[in-house]
């Protein structure tokens, strides 16, 4: 019984030799060096012989030790062919040099090897998958918990908020929801293609298919296609997935993306700044207004904080917002239908992500001042070749687009005030309910638009945008002067709100008859 349990099993193959049949029997572990030294041998012909088998259909057969077994009635087929005389040295060599190979493989085992090491490689694989997936399930049950704690909360206040519902996972909220053929193409006029480049431009009058058209314009007109050989498709796939994961906020949703990138885009020809930035700058520029706010909460990072979020938790309290808006942002680029910049080299793309970050993080306005003092201090002495001059500069040009509303005319920028204390006023009601601390300039007690606007304007606004005045005075007469115009605007309605209601006509017939 041991001797019969170590014999190796073997494999018999039928065979058609000129008419002649034959068989050959042979084990797993022969190589196959050693069936074509079989056959050859079966066939009368030298080792050196090609041959080549052929089954019942007239299809070759692979002559190694997997080939599939025959029958007696469907024989292999075998044609030789001999060598001829002239055969060079350098032929010789290559068959003696397969034989060597063969039996290398023979003694060392080495498709053996292989085939176990491609097995533990799937199996690890595997392993890895299952851990990935719990990890993903994990980070899942976290996000339902903290949707159930939102609609506690709304509850409370006895509305459901459905947007704060539709808040799910980052793995559902980047894939794409709708593809390109429902994604309209729009022509646009001569004199929108130019209204379009103006700081006045009413963003209010664009439906959100045609906001993503004009976006699609936009880099396309600059250059920006070409310059980083986008594929067109994958550019309007790319702004459908950016627009689906903006939330539908008060202030801070898609249309607050669109109107930062299209002033944006406004002061790249306002003050020509291609002829002092790389199309891979301006790219980034555009590309960093486009992301800058992605997927935010409505709450802002005082809140964040105050209230520890996973946000905040998660980045120590720095920039939660902001870190969070570029973490969804490469995610949408992680996507390969979505990723825009998928034919950059390596170099490239390390520049646009560390220019990405840069800005997006720079939309912090805690941060407000050490970035205008960094630019201020640079101000006199401007050296446009200057990579942290230049960083400075594109950092204060961002954080211009962001707050940019009121550079607007007043019918456009009004209602972007009302949009952005309505969700102010949410905050600080869900901050009195949860016992969280409330800031002034978000209590509906005690902000009005006037008082919300005249400070902003003055201490924030005008000195930022009169700082880069400075380097493209152009900026002064179309944006400082409007800014400017809304200050006194609304002082005056500051003045008219303060002033006591004149006595009606009822109260001035009593005091002359009292008289």
């Amino acid at each position: 019984m041991g001797n019969a349990s170590s014999i190796e099993p073997t494999k018999t193959i039928f065979l058609d030799i000129d008419g002649k049949k034959e068989k050959i029997m042979f084990s797993r572990h022969c190589g196959t060096r050693d069936i074509h030294d079989l056959i050859a041998h079966a066939a009368g012909v030298s080792r050196y012989a090609e041959i080549s088998l052929k089954d019942s259909t007239g299809a070759f057969v692979s002559l190694n030790p997997t080939m599939p077994i025959n029958t007696q009635s469907s024989p292999y087929k075998v044609t030789s062919k001999e060598p001829s005389p002239t055969t060079g040295d350098g032929e010789v060599f290559t068959q003696v040099l397969s034989q060597v190979a063969s039996q290398f493989n023979k003694v060392f085992k080495v498709e053996e090897i292989k085939t176990d090491i491609a097995t533990r490689l799937s199996a690890l694989e595997r392993k890895m998958e299952l851990e990935g997936l719990k990890a993903v399930e994990i980070e899942k049950c976290k996000r339902d918990i903290s949707d159930i704690k939102d609609q506690i909360w709304n509850a409370q206040k006895k509305f459901v908020d459905f947007n704060r519902l539709s808040s799910l996972s980052d793995e559902r909220k980047i894939s794409l929801k709708r593809d390109v053929p429902s994604y309209p193409k729009y022509t646009l006029s001569q004199e929108t293609i130019e209204y379009l480049k103006q700081p006045t431009f009413d963003i209010w009058h664009w439906e959100p298919n045609e906001m993503l058209s004009l976006l699609e314009h936009m880099f396309h007109e600059l250059g920006l296609v070409a310059e980083f050989n986008i594929n067109p498709i994958t550019l309007k796939r790319f702004f459908l997935c950016v627009q689906e994961n903006y939330r539908n906020n008060p202030f801070h949703n898609f249309r607050h993306c669109f109107c930062v990138t299209q002033m944006m885009y406004g002061m790249i020809h306002l003050c020509h700044l291609w002829e002092v930035m790389t199309r891979e700058d301006l790219g980034i520029l555009m590309t960093a207004c486009v992301c800058h706010d992605l997927d935010h909460p409505g709450y802002n990072n005082t809140y964040q904080i105050n209230a520890r979020t996973e946000l905040a938790i998660r980045y120590n309290d720095i920039s939660p917002l902001e870190n969070h808006h570029c973490a969804v942002a490469f995610k949408i680029l992680s996507n390969p239908e979505c990723n825009i910049f998928a034919n950059v080299d390596k170099d490239t793309f390390k520049r646009i992500r560390a220019g990405m970050l840069q800005l997006i993080l720079a939309t912090d306005m805690a941060r407000h001042k050490e970035i205008l003092d960094a630019l201020q201090n640079n101000i006199k002495k401007f050296e446009w070749d200057n990579k942290s001059h230049m960083d400075s500069l594109k950092m204060v040009l961002i954080k211009c687009c962001d707050i940019s509303n009121e550079v607007r005319p007043m019918e456009v920028s009004e209602p972007w005030v009302d949009c952005l204390l309505e969700e102010y006023f949410n905050q600080s009601d869900r901050e009195k309910m949860e016992g969280l601390p409330v800031a002034p300039f978000m209590d509906r007690d005690k902000v009005t638009k006037p008082t919300a606007q005249i400070g902003f304007i003055k201490f924030v606004l005008i000195p930022m945008f009169e700082t880069v005045a400075k380097l493209f005075p152009v900026i002064d007469s179309t944006m400082v002067e409007p800014l400017r115009i809304a200050r006194d605007r609304y002082e005056d309605m500051k003045e008219k709100n303060s002033m006591p209601p004149p006595p009606s006509q009822s109260n001035k017939k009593k005091t002359v008859t009292e008289k």
